[in-house]
């Protein structure tokens, strides 16, 4: 088993101390779900800055309410936010805040002077139960409130299997990408069984357990991805050269899109080399959000 130092995925540190997870979650996706609605009114305006009070208005909502909600979820003014939303936001990404896996570690960009640790073991299936595709396994799945919207986890007794987001495509159909790789796996309904280690990702705090299912291959990929730290982003080039098959962008591309447990394993972080996002399994205005979130909490801590 293997444990890798993953750099913070989400810092909840602006929210009041007092309140406990549970509330911090729910009001998180419930603030998601107003961001996701303001990014198809941002991109409807073909550019055009939209007034706090027409943006707002277009939510239905009043303008002190919307700029409190997204104060509390992005930590900065919607006009702000709507910079980071931006489609050519990845492109300055690429620009200004590409990392290079070989000097990732040396530079620091992925262990010290962060606020949370969190602490991911990975293990992957041997090629054994990789072919059985889940045969005398017990995957356990359950629904949580996450700061990107309802999220859907999976997991054995040797940790994490699955992670989606379902806010653009549904309950049914994420449940039914997940079951579909591992076809012969027994599933049941049972939350508690991934709680902790959601937990510990949602707090950043405590240690992970992932269970990788994957060809060689596909792993390389993954640990690739492992190595980018927050705030950052690579490209499918990079991380060919990264797993060591510099002339397989396409394969990796694909690899990366298969990465079972998304945000854990950060596939939001790769980009193609022009800049543009390329795509996201669970939808590209969580991509977007998700390198939002991101580049505002680097931004901030610089």
């Amino acid at each position: 088993m293997r444990m890798i130092r993953v750099d913070r995925l989400v810092n909840l540190s602006h929210l009041p101390p007092k309140e406990d997870a549970m509330t911090q979650n729910i009001e998180s996706c419930y603030h998601y779900n107003v961001i996701a609605r303001a990014i198809k009114v941002i991109d409807a305006s073909d550019g055009d800055e939209l007034p706090l009070e027409d943006l707002a208005a277009q939510l239905g909502m009043s303008p002190s309410h919307f700029q409190r909600l997204f104060s509390r979820w992005a930590g900065v003014s919607p006009k702000r936010y709507s910079q980071y939303l931006k489609l050519d936001h990845a492109r300055m990404l690429l620009r200004q805040h590409a990392t290079l896996f070989e000097t990732a570690s040396a530079t620091g960009l992925s262990g010290s002077g962060r606020l949370h640790d969190l602490f991911i073991r990975w293990e992957a299936m041997t090629p054994g139960e990789f072919a059985r595709e889940g045969e005398d396994v017990t995957i356990d799945f359950g629904w949580f409130d996450s700061p990107f919207g309802e999220m859907l986890a999976m997991a054995t007794e040797r940790g994490i299997c699955g992670l989606a987001f379902t806010a653009e495509c549904g309950r049914l159909e994420s449940l039914a990408d997940m079951r579909s790789r591992w076809p012969h796996a027994l599933y049941r309904e049972n939350p508690g069984a991934a709680a902790n280690w959601v937990q510990a990702a949602l707090q950043q705090r405590g240690d992970i357990r992932l269970l990788l299912a994957g060809g060689p291959f596909q792993i390389k990929v993954w640990e690739a991805l492992l190595s980018i730290p927050s705030g950052y982003v690579t490209t499918y080039s990079e991380l060919a050269a990264a797993a060591e098959m510099p002339k397989a962008v396409r394969a990796v591309a694909t690899a990366v899109g298969r990465n079972p447990i998304s945000w854990l394993i950060p596939c939001h972080r790769a980009l193609r080399k022009s800049g543009a996002l390329g795509g996201y399994h669970w939808g590209l205005g969580i991509k977007r959000s998700l390198l939002a979130w991101e580049s505002i909490r680097r931004d901030a801590a610089a």
